[in-house]
């Protein structure tokens, strides 16, 4: 098999792996989400922990956190990647699970917009045309739903500005998210604590297999994040970036298919509206980064 194919499989892999996370949380019930939350953190702490060690990232890992600044940006990444899980957590397990996959779809369309805010990055005409559908779409779901979408705004955003402060603190991905995680981990092990001392834990209180499946959070979050990182190595960004669409493509498929939410006529027109809105943006961004590269090879191309 060639690195490109295994890359694709990889990636795929993670990001199938990612749209399939809306069947395990709520296998943790009755776990609340804040519990399920702090569990993830501390193990996905160890794992990430365990992985530096087997993968000898350790001389990376001290690099990282050698540099003040960066040191700083993971500290904020680390605020907003704890707000979107628990905010994904919370919209899976209160049976949102097609606002949660929304939240994904636009995600890409929000990073976007961050760029041109906070980076004075500029958008071509189709793009701001493709700007202008999503905002329909979340006015038409904000008047289907009689608020509007705040799970699905809230993912975007977080996920959104997490991106943007990753790709400012320019780190590894495994390292990155061991530094994350240890920020934020004496908060969820004091949580735990607190859960405990007041009698109310669910951990260890409902079997092992309870038990093993809080443990597995940690896990979870970890291999796709792996299969992720080794498939970006591999395969064209252009590719990478398509394939971010199998995650919400796969959550919203679960959320009619399997949790048998509602999808009323207006709703469908929303969604309608964002397909379009990505399909507008990503043929734009896909046309300009061919021409690019054509006007690149005839500038390279010697004359005779």
């Amino acid at each position: 098999m060639s690195e490109n194919s295994r890359g694709l499989l990889l990636g795929i892999a993670a990001w199938a792996m990612w749209g399939f996370f809306p069947l395990y949380w709520p296998l943790l019930e009755p776990t609340g989400a804040v519990e399920i939350l702090a569990h993830r953190i501390v193990w996905s702490m160890i794992v990430m922990v365990l992985a530096v060690l087997v993968l000898r990232r350790g001389r990376r890992l001290r690099e990282t956190v050698a540099e003040r600044r960066t040191l700083l940006l993971l500290a904020v990444a680390a605020v907003l990647i704890t707000t979107n899980w628990g905010v994904y957590i919370w919209g899976v397990n209160s049976h949102h699970v097609v606002e949660t996959s929304l939240g994904y779809f636009i995600n890409p369309l929000v990073s976007v917009l961050l760029g041109v805010l906070v980076l004075g990055e500029r958008l071509r005409p189709l793009q701001w045309v493709a700007m202008g559908i999503a905002g329909a779409a979340v006015l038409a779901l904000t008047v289907e739903y009689g608020r509007p979408p705040w799970i699905a705004l809230a993912l975007a955003l977080s996920f959104g500005s997490y991106g943007l402060v990753k790709k400012a603190a320019d780190a590894g991905a495994v390292e990155s998210l061991v530094v994350e995680t240890l920020f934020v981990a004496p908060f969820a092990l004091g949580y735990l604590a607190y859960l405990a001392a007041q009698g109310v834990s669910t951990f260890g209180t409902n079997g092992a297999g309870h038990v093993l499946l809080l443990v597995g959070t940690g896990v979870v979050t970890v291999i796709p994040l792996l299969c992720f990182g080794a498939a970006a190595t591999r395969i064209p960004l252009s590719t990478l970036g398509l394939l971010q669409y199998l995650t919400p493509t796969v959550q919203f498929i679960l959320g009619i298919v399997v949790f048998d939410e509602p999808m009323p006529t207006m709703r469908w027109f929303g969604f309608a509206l964002i397909w379009l809105a990505l399909v507008l943006f990503t043929f734009e961004s896909l046309r300009h980064r061919t021409q690019a590269r054509s006007l690149r090879v005839a500038a390279e191309t010697p004359t005779p």
